[in-house]
């Protein structure tokens, strides 16, 4: 009989997962899975399940990483919430099986996880593409994307100024006060991203936010919001006139409301920059669009659980 599952809650995720052990880890992944290698990487692209009454959506997003012996699904419900509203805007957990029975082996909450991976996946676009010389750092949102990303970016990379904008001043404010670093807050995007060398942008927007025309020639753009296909971060400029990078082409092919509605071309994966199959152009203004994927997840799941077991 299989061993019963361990529940591992988001406060013993976010004490055992670490940037340090997770970055180089992503980096294998993505190169592997660009490769496109079912020996290797097994993933389809998310299925979303509507939860029209509630204005939510429930995601399914599994993956197999062979090569490391990961079998696992993330599930998670995402909502539009109205502003000010109490309510989380995601919930996510990790089923984390043995791929050899197929038990269940541990269950997880996925919130860090999700907050992590991406904010990871998001550096190494920046490790990657980002200006030579890039002193400016923005963040475009205030939640618990925009903390993930300020805690990674300012543990790898040395900016001599970070700006952060959020809808509402006080959200930005707390965000400031919330990091150990100097955030200067601004009441507007384009005060925001003035002469920027990397913007992130991690709001639930569903209309354009991030204009071309106020862009920096150059610079690195990560837009983590707009997961769907009807919404948009990033306008028709931004997205015409930058070099396009995906995590997934067949991800963003569905999914991405910034890559679909603007018709730009994607020029090239992540992973296949990691591999060296395709160059990073980091003279050129580019955008990283960035919408997640399972084999993330399953990467964090792994790590969590060896973790764990060792200090058992």
């Amino acid at each position: 009989m299989a061993p019963q599952p361990v529940f591992l809650s988001d406060d013993v995720v976010a004490r055992l997962l670490r940037y340090d052990d997770l970055i180089p880890q992503l980096e294998a992944v993505l190169g592997k899975f660009s490769l496109r290698d079912s020996a290797a990487v097994v993933q389809p692209v998310r299925s979303v399940l509507p939860v029209v009454d509630h204005s939510g959506f429930l995601g399914l997003m599994p993956a197999y990483v062979a090569y490391e012996g990961i079998l696992s699904v993330k599930v998670v419900a995402f909502y539009r919430r109205e502003e000010g509203s109490s309510l989380p805007s995601t919930q996510a957990t990790v089923l984390l099986f043995d791929p050899e029975f197929g038990n269940v082996a541990a269950v997880m909450d996925g919130l860090d996880i999700t907050h992590k991976r991406t904010a990871a996946v998001s550096a190494i676009s920046a490790k990657l593409l980002r200006p030579a010389q890039s002193d400016v750092l923005c963040i475009l949102g205030s939640g618990h994307q925009a903390l993930s990303h300020y805690e990674v970016f300012m543990q790898l990379f040395s900016f001599k100024e970070v700006r952060v904008w959020s809808r509402r001043m006080e959200m930005a404010k707390q965000f400031a006060a919330s990091v150990q670093g100097s955030v200067t807050v601004c009441s507007s995007v384009k005060e925001t991203v003035d002469g920027a060398d990397v913007i992130v942008t991690v709001t639930s927007s569903s209309e354009p936010v991030l204009f071309g025309e106020w862009v920096k020639p150059g610079a690195h753009v990560a837009a983590v919001g707009a997961c769907r296909p009807n919404w948009r971060e990033l306008d028709d400029v931004l997205m015409r006139d930058a070099v396009i990078y995906v995590d997934s082409r067949e991800a963003a092919a569905v999914e991405s409301g910034d890559i679909i509605l603007s018709g730009a071309k994607v020029f090239a994966e992540i992973g296949e920059v990691l591999n060296g199959t395709s160059p990073a152009l980091r003279e050129k203004t580019t955008v990283f669009k960035s919408l997640g994927m399972g084999i993330q997840d399953a990467i964090c799941a792994k790590l969590v659980f060896d973790k764990w077991k060792s200090n058992q």
